[in-house]
């Protein structure tokens, strides 16, 4: 019955709401819960993808070893690789990196690129996590097998040029143009980019890693990368090989089909990255500047995504490095 003051009422809509509000607390920390689940579920996914299924025995050895580091933990190139614009990064300078004929003929020649995609990811990033936080003793090991990798890869491109993997011309211009990618994804997509004293150290940084590998003399600053990068270009063009590996890493890599859409926004974000002067012997589509613009935001979420999967704990599925 209800009071002539109409306090009954009162108590009645007050109960109501706070039952509303109870569902709806429930509602919000179940959603939550599944959104949670899905984030570790996809992170869990990124992180095999990109370490393979040794990758949390590698995280726990290259960041739980005590020892000495090559680097230390303030140091930019930490920054940089442990960054998700390195899935965008690296793209981008695998396709720099195929404009060099003669180190493109050693990887269509000597690399299982199209039969094992993934494994050749998976050794890449697991040498950079070393090298980059690693035990020194460990960093050493995984370049001197590398080392002895590129002594046994030699053969002739197929204008008649021979070619050897440990020649030092051909390494640095593999380095650089990764340093370049890597910097520029981060500059572009990273979540706390460089300013140009941490952009001269990462390139410096690098430079350790590259002499170790046997180029004699890798540029240590932003200026000295690109001064680099402008004198190897009479010796860039385009291949058949370039063109096919472009078109496999682009168009029509193994992934499942739910993945598809989220790779063709980082690959579109890695070839807007590019120069002019390096899409075009790839045959890859010029980018004008309003679908360039689209692309990076396409390409900020997408790669804000991978952060956010990833960042849900770093003993269990971060990236590898």
């Amino acid at each position: 019955m209800v009071c002539s003051d109409g306090r009954s009422g009162s108590v009645d809509v007050q109960r109501r709401s706070r039952l509303v509000r109870g569902a709806g607390t429930v509602v919000a920390m179940s959603l939550l819960s599944d959104l949670g689940g899905v984030r570790v579920g996809l992170g869990r996914a990124l992180f095999g993808l990109v370490a393979g299924p040794d990758g949390p025995s590698n995280r726990a050895r290259i960041h739980n070893t005590p020892g000495p580091r090559w680097f230390g933990e303030d140091r930019p190139i930490r920054r940089v690789h442990a960054d998700a614009s390195m899935f965008v990064g690296g793209l981008r300078a695998l396709l720099l990196q195929s404009l060099h004929p003669l180190a493109m003929a050693g990887v269509a020649e000597h690399s299982d690129y199209r039969g094992d995609p993934w494994g050749r990811l998976q050794r890449t990033s697991t040498f950079l996590a070393v090298t980059t936080f690693g035990p020194a003793d460990d960093a050493q090991r995984a370049v001197d097998k590398v080392r002895g990798i590129h002594r046994r890869v030699q053969g002739v491109a197929p204008d008649g040029t021979p070619y050897h993997a440990s020649d030092p011309h051909l390494l640095e211009w593999v380095h650089i143009a990764e340093v370049d990618s890597f910097l520029l994804a981060h500059q572009r997509y990273g979540a706390a980019p460089l300013d140009q004293a941490g952009r001269d150290g990462y390139v410096a940084d690098a430079a350790r890693v590259a002499e170790a590998l046997g180029v004699p003399d890798p540029p240590r600053t932003e200026r000295q990368l690109q001064q680099r990068i402008s004198k190897y270009r009479p010796e860039l063009y385009g291949t058949s090989a370039a063109r096919d590996a472009a078109r496999y890493l682009l168009l029509t890599p193994p992934l499942p089909i739910v993945a598809r859409a989220p790779y063709g926004i980082l690959a579109a974000t890695s070839v807007a990255m590019l120069p002019a002067w390096a899409r075009a012997p790839l045959w890859l589509p010029y980018v004008p500047p309003l679908e360039s613009t689209v692309i990076k935001i396409a390409g900020n979420a997408a790669v804000g995504g991978i952060r956010w999967a990833m960042s849900t704990g770093r003993a269990d599925h971060d990236s590898v490095a």
